[in-house]
């Protein structure tokens, strides 16, 4: 599985400090306490998805790359990112194309790294 990760990833409080020490354990797929990952769908007709990283252990991931914009500790959390998601991109654009808005600020954040 490749992980790549949203430039602002979206984080809830228990993992602010940790968040890449927890990303590593997954790209490892070292067991840890199970927490929630929200991704950009698969499909390009939706927006986001919230996946279990406990799903994510299994094989049928191994060639799926998976774009991670939060990570949370519980489905509620998880749903309290997706809610703080679609507010800063209604801020941000005066709409609701999530995952537009987050495709162009991955873009803009990697044309500005070189």
């Amino acid at each position: 599985m490749q992980i790549r990760c949203f430039c602002d990833l979206y984080v809830s409080e228990r993992f602010e400090k940790k968040k890449n020490q927890v990303l590593k354990k997954l790209m490892e797929r070292k067991f840890q306490t199970p927490f929630y990952l929200i991704t950009l769908a698969q499909g390009e007709q939706n927006h986001l998805d919230i996946y279990s990283s406990l799903l994510l252990q299994q094989g049928i991931y191994d060639d799926e790359t998976i774009f991670i914009v939060g990570i949370a500790e519980d489905y509620t959390s998880a749903m309290s990112l997706v809610e703080c998601i679609t507010q800063d991109t209604v801020e941000k654009t005066g709409g609701v194309e999530i995952r537009a808005y987050i495709v162009e600020q991955q873009r803009r954040f990697e044309e500005s790294r070189g």
